[in-house]
């Protein structure tokens, strides 16, 4: 999987995502990240990127010819892949859109600094608009890594165990279950005992159980837009009597 990213600041980028998770893959080579700096194809000595904007108002806005010469480099440099521009405005990064983008073999993410980016550069290079969600941040460097990092845990071979990424929280639609490590009793507090039983088949019904409940309390509107088996529907049942709800 690759990654080319659109920003002003290619070293915070790569600085981050050479950490971690996504740091190794990259040293493994299953994720590359490629950066492209919208100065480097500015036309003066400057590097000049943004103008003041048409109609008046506060702060700057960035220009359409320095963005649309680095994505069209990136472009150029591995193949035609989809762009991305990170904005407050697109729909809500989900399950579904991180599945979506970790189908294809390479993603351009544009990021936007100042009050926003020249709408015409849009409108001719820009395939789909994105958000991480109804707030607004200094810039899309953020949200293109949360971008990387979610849709990177599901390349083949970037976490260390083949099913972590299909346990992780909402790959099933739900909240992940509580996770208990050693020593088994910390401050008077236990460890589940169907934990420490060695029957992997309560185990795994306790866990869906946690998460079924989990799910219900504090995401509800997650539940209802996946349904339930009447298998998880008793268990459900069973988890609200147990906590008397």
């Amino acid at each position: 999987m690759r990654f080319d990213v659109i920003t002003l600041f290619p070293a915070m980028v790569r600085s981050v995502m050479g950490h971690g998770v996504i740091g190794r893959a990259i040293e493994a080579g299953r994720i590359e990240l490629v950066t492209w700096n919208p100065r480097d194809f500015s036309k003066d000595r400057h590097g000049t990127v943004d103008d003041r904007p048409y109609g008046g108002g506060p702060g700057m806005v960035m220009k359409v010819e320095p963005l649309r010469e680095a994505i069209q480099a990136a472009r150029a440099a591995a193949g035609p892949a989809p762009v991305i521009y990170l904005s407050p405005d697109g729909p809500t990064l989900d399950g579904d859109r991180i599945g979506a983008l970790a189908a294809q073999s390479r993603v351009i993410l544009l990021c936007g600094r100042y009050e926003g980016i020249d709408e015409r550069l849009i409108e001719l290079e820009v395939d789909a608009r994105l958000s991480i969600g109804d707030y607004v941040v200094s810039g899309g460097e953020l949200p293109a890594m949360v971008v990387m990092d979610a849709v990177a845990r599901l390349v083949p071979g970037v976490l260390g165990h083949a099913e972590s990424a299909a346990q992780d929280a909402f790959a099933e639609g739900l909240l992940d279950w509580p996770h208990y490590t050693r020593p088994e009793t910390v401050a008077g507090l236990d460890v589940p005992a169907v934990l420490t039983s060695g029957d992997h088949q309560a185990v795994a019904r306790w866990r869906l159980q946690q998460a079924l409940g989990r799910t219900r309390e504090r995401r509800p509107d997650l539940l209802e837009k996946r349904g339930l088996n009447e298998e998880e529907q008793a268990l459900l049942d069973a988890y609200r009597v147990e906590h008397g709800n």
